[in-house]
């Protein structure tokens, strides 16, 4: 029968990788729309238009630090996790948990 940590491992693992592809985005986000905000106010876009466009970059703006405080919180789980079942480390999944805590702590040091 299945190890129900091997079932936790892999939820906690995805929950980190989704978090950090998320905060990845949303950072993207909003410097493409930095720099939409530039065209159009080099073109002379009317003011209405950069108002929208302002109030969108805020948007991108105010959930990042969001995504930071989830992947942060949810990157503690996996570590502690992790750290707790290191009978699991043979696994695949230990192994694929391992890799994603790397990738997220890249994203854990942009703040």
């Amino acid at each position: 029968m299945a190890d129900p940590r091997l079932r936790q491992l892999t939820i906690k693992t995805g929950v980190v990788k989704r978090l950090t592809k998320e905060k990845v985005v949303y950072e993207k986000e909003a410097v493409q729309q930095k720099d939409r905000i530039e065209k159009l106010k080099a073109a002379g876009e009317d003011e209405h238009v950069l108002r929208k466009q302002e109030e969108v970059l805020q948007e991108a703006l105010m959930i990042i630090p969001d995504c930071q405080r989830r992947l942060a919180k949810a990157f503690e789980e996996l570590s502690d996790f992790v750290k707790n079942e290191v009978e699991l480390k043979e696994t695949k999944e230990y192994e694929t948990a391992s890799q994603i805590l790397e990738e997220a702590k890249l994203q854990l040091v942009k703040v």
